[in-house]
């Protein structure tokens, strides 16, 4: 690391400590030519994948479409924020896990769905009718029965 003081490139670490929940890590660093100490921040970059969409464009992934989906489908109903939270954690933890460079749009409604299958099952028949496109009541009540079903 180069010194901001005298633009040494050699420095050392004097002690290192996580902060923010293990998410970041404090490094005091003291540089080995003028003696100034100072303090690093180091934190994972962890790069999501591009969407492809479905009609074929691609954009960069965006947590806040991915919160405001699941946000609507479990309006007004008795879903905790840390769920929610949780939840879109979980997801991201598993797009990044796939070690895809893009991943389709209906791979991550596929994992709304089935994570809010898991929070609400209303929430799921929210998200599904307008994900899947239902045209008619009866692809509710077919849909019902598939959740049913699987209980």
């Amino acid at each position: 690391m180069r010194c901001p003081f005298c633009s040494f490139q050699d420095t050392k670490v004097i002690d290192s400590r996580l902060v923010t929940e293990g998410d970041q890590v404090r490094r005091r660093r003291e540089c080995n030519e003028c003696g100034e100490r100072f303090t690093t921040f180091e934190t994972a970059e962890l790069v999501m994948p591009r969407v492809i969409k479905g009609d074929g464009t691609r954009q960069p992934f965006d947590d806040e479409k991915l919160r405001g989906g699941i946000l609507r489908a479990v309006e007004k109903r008795p879903v905790s924020v840390e769920d929610v939270q949780k939840s879109i954690l979980g997801i991201q933890s598993k797009l990044r896990a796939l070690g895809e460079r893009e991943i389709s749009a209906q791979v991550i409604g596929e994992m709304v769905m089935n994570e809010l299958k898991k929070l609400d099952q209303v929430a799921f028949v929210r998200f599904a009718s307008v994900y899947r496109r239902f045209q008619d009541v009866s692809e509710f009540r077919d849909e019902i029965e598939r959740l049913e079903s699987n209980d």
